[in-house]
This record gives structure tokens, C-alpha cells and sequence, in this order.
């Protein structure tokens, strides 16, 4: 049977398709969904993609975390289900407390984009299990409002519990506590991440050649590992 994934759209989602295109990569289905529906329409993993949704008002995140189709997102999270949010999907997620902490403007206050490096903290979730630990990895940024902040005792528990799934390694892009660059919930099934996996999924795409940025292909096992874990249940 076919693996389907959704990607929600939002107003201001601009990488929805690039996310739907991931999926496919990875040999799965991709499924459009809308922010605005109450049905996630049977499928096995959802994905909240980047962009501008509302248009960063409030906070980045804040006013799609309380979209109608969140209701069913949160119910099937913890329920078990394969949930990643790239960007403004990370900004999501933790706005509807499906991750710890916040995401604040860039500690430099400029919007960035760069391939960045980034070290595997958490090799046992179903978004990257086909990762191993302390691997670095090369993942196009793009934000304003990337800077990972928690209190104390929850950057505590974040980093006593191992819920930090990816640091930014070689520089820290956004003045992010601890180079966080991505956490999962306890679980393991919750993961989401500031840099753009969707971005590097394919040699010419990644893009990686030596006119541009040179990413390569280190996205696609965040989906090939979804895939990968959906099947195997």
C-alpha cells in the first residue's frame, strides 16, 4: 500500500509544493491538505511546511498554530503519527506547544539564507533514523525569526531529555540558545527544524552547482526515513 503524506497549506505557505515534491522523491504520495478543513484525510504523516503563514503577524507561527486542521494535527501527534515542520512549520509547532521553547527574530535582525551545516543530535526518530549521530549534514536556511529560546529549566529538560534533534555546527546562523537548530518530542515522531530539507533532495536541485548554493542531496532521508518507518509498521 502506498505511503501518503500530507503537506498543509496555509495563507503564506510558499514551500508547500517543494514539500510535495520531497515526498514524491522519497516514493511516497503527497497530499494537499488545507489549514482551514477539520480532515487530514487518512493519511500516515503530515508535513507543515515553510513560508510566511498570515504573514509572520503576532508571531511567526502563532496564528496557524490555532487553524482548524491543528485540532486533528495535535490529536493524531500523539497518537503517533509522523509529524515534521520545516521553518514556519518548526515556528508551528512550537507555538502549539507540539515542541518546547519559542522562535524569535534572528539575533542579527536580518532575514538569512546560507547551506548550512548542521550535527545529527538524535539518530532515532521517524524523521531521521536513517541518519547516524554526530553525522554533519548540509541543509539550505532561509528565516528572520530562526532564534531558538526556552527558559532554563526547559532548555534543561531539552537537552537532559535528548530532545535536541539538529545544531547548527561551524556557525551559529541566528543566535539560537545552545546552536539549537531542530528538536523532536519525546516520542520521536514530532520533528521539526529550521533549515530546508525539502531544498536538497536531488543533485541540480539541491542546488549544488558553482554558480549557487551547493547542497546536494542530504534532505531526502529526512522522507525516505518517514517512509521508511511508516512501512515498516
Amino acid at each position: 500500500m502506498t505511503t501518503r503524506i500530507g503537506v498543509i497549506t496555509f495563507p503564506g505557505s510558499l514551500d508547500d509544493r517543494d514539500a510535495q515534491r520531497a515526498v514524491r522523491m522519497a516514493g511516497a504520495e503527497p497530499v494537499a491538505l488545507w489549514h482551514g478543513d477539520h480532515d487530514l484525510q487518512g493519511v500516515d504523516a503530515v508535513i507543515l511546511p515553510g513560508g510566511f503563514s498570515y504573514g509572520d503577524y503576532l508571531r511567526a507561527g502563532a496564528i496557524a498554530a490555532v487553524s482548524p486542521i491543528m485540532t486533528e494535527l495535535k490529536d493524531a501527534a500523539g497518537k503517533g503519527m509522523p509529524i515534521l515542520g520545516i521553518c514556519n512549520g518548526f515556528q508551528m509547532l512550537v507555538e502549539a506547544h507540539l515542541l518546547p521553547g519559542g522562535l524569535i527574530r534572528n539575533a542579527h535582525q536580518q532575514f538569512i539564507r546560507r547551506d548550512q551545516l548542521l550535527t545529527v543530535e538524535n539518530a532515532d526518530t521517524a524523521w531521521t533514523h536513517q541518519f547516524s549521530k554526530g553525522q554533519e549534514i548540509t541543509i539550505p536556511l532561509k528565516n528572520a525569526d530562526g532564534g531558538y529560546i526556552a527558559d532554563a529549566e526547559t532548555l534543561a529538560r531539552v537537552e537532559g531529555e535528548g530532545l535536541v534533534a539538529f545544531r547548527y555546527a561551524g556557525v551559529n546562523p541566528n543566535g539560537s540558545l545552545d546552536d539549537i537548530a531542530g528538536l523532536t518530542n519525546p516520542a520521536g515522531n514530532v520533528v521539526g527544524l529550521m533549515p530546508h530539507p525539502e531544498h536538497a533532495i536531488e543533485p541540480g536541485f539541491g542546488p549544488d552547482t558553482p554558480l549557487a548554493m551547493r547542497s546536494g542531496v542530504d534532505g531526502l532521508a529526512f522522507f525516505t526515513s518517514a517512509v521508511q518507518a511508516l512501512q515498516a509498521v
